[in-house]
Protein backbone atom coordinates (compact mmCIF):
# COMPACT_ATOMS: atom_id res chain seq x y z
CA UNK A 1 0.00 0.00 0.00
CA UNK A 2 1.62 3.16 -1.07
CA UNK A 3 -1.03 5.10 1.05
CA UNK A 4 0.06 6.27 4.57
CA UNK A 5 -2.98 4.95 7.08
CA UNK A 6 -3.28 4.20 10.43
CA UNK A 7 -1.08 1.02 11.68
CA UNK A 8 -4.41 -1.08 12.16
CA UNK A 9 -6.10 0.55 9.20
CA UNK A 10 -3.13 -0.85 7.23
CA UNK A 11 -3.67 -4.31 9.03
CA UNK A 12 -7.27 -4.50 8.27
CA UNK A 13 -6.91 -4.02 4.29
CA UNK A 14 -3.30 -6.59 4.14
CA UNK A 15 -5.66 -9.25 5.98
CA UNK A 16 -8.50 -8.40 4.03
CA UNK A 17 -6.11 -9.04 1.04
CA UNK A 18 -4.76 -12.13 1.76
CA UNK A 19 -8.43 -13.11 3.00
CA UNK A 20 -6.87 -14.10 6.74
CA UNK A 21 -10.41 -13.88 7.94
CA UNK A 22 -8.45 -14.17 11.81
CA UNK A 23 -5.44 -12.15 11.38
CA UNK A 24 -8.66 -9.58 10.22
CA UNK A 25 -10.84 -9.75 12.99
CA UNK A 26 -7.93 -9.08 15.39
CA UNK A 27 -8.31 -5.51 14.04
CA UNK A 28 -11.46 -5.03 15.96
CA UNK A 29 -12.12 -4.30 19.53
CA UNK A 30 -14.17 -6.84 21.54
CA UNK A 31 -17.74 -5.82 20.77
CA UNK A 32 -16.72 -4.01 17.33
CA UNK A 33 -19.59 -3.23 14.80
CA UNK A 34 -19.56 -3.84 10.75
CA UNK A 35 -22.44 -1.84 8.61
CA UNK A 36 -22.64 -3.29 5.22
CA UNK A 37 -24.72 -3.56 2.99
CA UNK A 38 -28.18 -2.60 4.84
CA UNK A 39 -26.58 -4.82 7.94
CA UNK A 40 -24.90 -4.74 11.05
CA UNK A 41 -22.58 -7.61 12.76
CA UNK A 42 -20.79 -7.31 16.12
CA UNK A 43 -18.31 -9.14 17.42
CA UNK A 44 -15.33 -11.43 16.68
CA UNK A 45 -17.08 -14.16 15.34
CA UNK A 46 -19.57 -12.42 13.23
CA UNK A 47 -17.26 -10.33 11.24
CA UNK A 48 -15.23 -13.59 10.83
CA UNK A 49 -18.45 -14.98 9.01
CA UNK A 50 -18.85 -11.31 7.38
CA UNK A 51 -15.44 -11.63 5.55
CA UNK A 52 -16.08 -14.96 4.94
CA UNK A 53 -19.49 -14.68 3.46
CA UNK A 54 -18.18 -11.53 1.48
CA UNK A 55 -15.35 -12.83 0.43
CA UNK A 56 -17.26 -16.13 -1.55
CA UNK A 57 -20.25 -13.96 -2.73
CA UNK A 58 -18.09 -11.15 -4.39
CA UNK A 59 -14.63 -12.59 -4.98
CA UNK A 60 -13.20 -9.32 -4.44
CA UNK A 61 -10.04 -7.19 -4.16
CA UNK A 62 -9.38 -4.09 -2.20
CA UNK A 63 -7.30 -0.86 -3.12
CA UNK A 64 -7.67 1.86 -1.17
CA UNK A 65 -7.16 5.20 -3.00
CA UNK A 66 -7.73 8.02 -0.72
CA UNK A 67 -7.48 8.71 3.11
CA UNK A 68 -9.03 11.68 5.08
CA UNK A 69 -10.23 12.43 8.77
CA UNK A 70 -13.17 14.00 9.75
CA UNK A 71 -14.85 14.53 12.71
CA UNK A 72 -13.11 11.48 14.35
CA UNK A 73 -13.18 9.18 12.08
CA UNK A 74 -10.73 8.06 9.27
CA UNK A 75 -12.41 7.12 5.97
CA UNK A 76 -10.63 5.75 3.34
CA UNK A 77 -11.58 5.83 -0.34
CA UNK A 78 -10.68 2.03 -1.69
CA UNK A 79 -11.72 0.21 -5.27
CA UNK A 80 -13.56 -2.86 -5.04
CA UNK A 81 -13.29 -5.32 -8.24
CA UNK A 82 -15.15 -8.36 -8.07
CA UNK A 83 -18.01 -10.49 -9.12
CA UNK A 84 -21.03 -7.88 -8.84
CA UNK A 85 -22.61 -5.45 -11.12
CA UNK A 86 -21.02 -2.49 -12.05
CA UNK A 87 -16.97 -3.58 -11.23
CA UNK A 88 -15.31 -2.01 -9.86
CA UNK A 89 -17.35 0.20 -7.30
CA UNK A 90 -15.23 3.12 -5.48
CA UNK A 91 -16.66 2.90 -1.75
CA UNK A 92 -16.12 4.78 1.34
CA UNK A 93 -14.59 2.69 4.57
CA UNK A 94 -15.53 4.72 7.53
CA UNK A 95 -13.14 3.57 10.14
CA UNK A 96 -13.46 4.95 14.48
CA UNK A 97 -10.64 3.67 16.37
CA UNK A 98 -10.10 3.81 20.11
CA UNK A 99 -6.82 2.34 21.63
CA UNK A 100 -5.51 0.83 18.38
CA UNK A 101 -8.42 -1.65 17.65
CA UNK A 102 -11.54 -0.98 15.03
CA UNK A 103 -14.63 -0.13 17.11
CA UNK A 104 -16.82 0.70 14.40
CA UNK A 105 -16.83 0.08 10.29
CA UNK A 106 -19.10 1.45 7.93
CA UNK A 107 -18.70 0.65 4.34
CA UNK A 108 -20.73 2.97 1.97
Amino acid sequence: MDLELAQVIACFFSAEERRDTEAMSQCFADGAIVRDEGRSVQGHAAIQEWQLETKKKYQHTIQPLASAEKDGKTIVTARLTGNFPGSPVDLQFVFTIEAEKIVSLEIK
